[in-house]
């Protein structure tokens, strides 16, 4: 594991010594344990999107690991006045450690990662989104214990968020059934990879979906970059693709619902069904923090995490 670009790149293996390492970083920090095991390194942190989650995670992770977190807007970099994302990489590489980079292509990630000599991670693009779904899966065993043979079910945009579902899902020995209508369904490569996956089903049906599953999420129905299409979008989905009491009532009794956040209440959840779930959404968006943490240490070579994955 020398980057994390997408899910895909991961064993099964390494995928959950990664959700092992972060239970561990969680406890000691909770224990006042200290971690600084990334003393003296610096984490280059691209944005080319807004956020909330990922800049404060990664950089009071950073910070609690012993490391520097560098903030680096797009638009103040020579990267967002034309220079070719490849002397980005092997300039940046020379003075740091590893890049975090949150933008639109997943191309752009590929190319980090190819042209520089540093761990790229992948904070999120229009493709895939790994570190959400690390979170999820570590907050899903806190409340479940295993991942293996649970059913997961995703009802809504079929995004980035559902790309990286399925294949987290499926990596960790889940089921996972996606809702989505047509022409918003994920990605026509995820699909074509995972499509005849005994453990996929998709269906533009959420109730063929969500039964008998014991996990539900959800995402907003109009990503980042997809703002002009909200109300074309609300028209389409509004009428079944809601995670609300009805729907839930074919799940399994004890079913938890997540969203990566931020939701839109009363469209892709509603309010009741997100305030009896808000403690387990609130656990998985404390759990970035703590499962790319993980992600860190791993990458950036800490002997006692790292030395598995040679």
């Amino acid at each position: 594991m020398n980057h994390l670009l997408k899910l895909s790149d991961l064993t099964k293996e390494e995928l959950l010594s990664i959700l092992e390492t972060g239970h561990d970083l969680k406890k000691k920090l909770k224990d006042g344990i200290e971690t600084p095991y990334l003393k003296g390194k610096t984490l280059g942190m691209i944005f080319q999107k807004a956020s909330t989650r990922t800049r404060v995670s990664f950089e009071v992770g950073m910070s609690q690991l012993g490391g520097k977190p560098l903030y680096l807007s797009a638009s103040d970099l020579q990267m967002g006045r034309g220079e070719p994302i490849e002397d980005t990489a092997r300039v940046l590489s020379r003075y740091l450690d590893a890049i975090m980079i949150r933008t639109f292509k997943q191309e752009d990630v590929e190319s980090l990662a190819e042209y520089g000599s540093i761990p790229i991670i992948n904070g999120l693009t229009d493709l895939y989104h790994p570190c959400q779904i690390l979170a999820d899966l570590m907050t899903i065993q806190e409340v479940k214990g295993s991942l293996e043979n649970l059913k997961f079910a995703f009802v809504g945009d079929g995004n980035n968020m559902a790309n990286s579902l399925i294949v987290g899902s499926l990596l960790a020995g889940a089921s996972i059934s996606v809702a989505s209508p047509k022409g918003y369904q994920p990605d026509e490569l995820i699909l074509e990879t995972y499509g005849k996956e005994p453990k996929f089903t998709l269906t533009e049906n959420p109730y063929e979906a969500v039964k008998d599953a014991d996990v539900v999420f959800t995402d907003v129905w109009a990503s980042m970059g997809d703002e002009s299409e909200a109300e074309k979008r609300k028209l389409i989905f509004q009428d079944l693709y809601q995670v609300n009491t009805e729907l839930l009532s074919v799940a399994q009794p004890e079913v938890m619902v997540q969203h990566c956040l931020p939701a839109h209440k009363e469209e892709e959840i509603t309010t009741e069904v997100f305030e009896q779930h808000a403690d387990y959404i609130f656990e998985e968006a404390e759990n970035r923090l703590h499962v790319q943490k993980a992600v860190l240490v791993h990458l950036m070579g800490v002997p006692m995490y790292a030395s598995e994955f040679k």
